[in-house]
């Protein structure tokens, strides 16, 4: 019995029943790809940044771009 058989069988037991009738096979499935796809580019990004260290970014940028040294204080 392939889907759709299954699904005319559940379109009738469901109309014997009284029930409302079920989705139709295949209806959510690009939905639920795209769902898979969002969470999986999320988990992407909170993953990456978890795993770099805050303070990486602060260090080279100061490296690139230093501030204005003041001079060594004189004895």
């Amino acid at each position: 019995m392939d889907a759709a058989q299954q699904h005319l069988l559940d379109l009738y037991r469901a109309a014997q029943h009284g029930d409302p009738a079920p989705p139709a096979p295949g209806t959510g499935e690009r939905a639920l790809a795209r769902e898979v796809r969002t969470r999986r580019e999320f988990r992407a990004v909170v993953d990456r940044r978890a795993a770099e260290p805050r303070g990486r970014l602060r260090a080279v940028l100061a490296f690139l771009w230093p501030g204005p040294r003041t001079p060594a204080p004189r004895t």
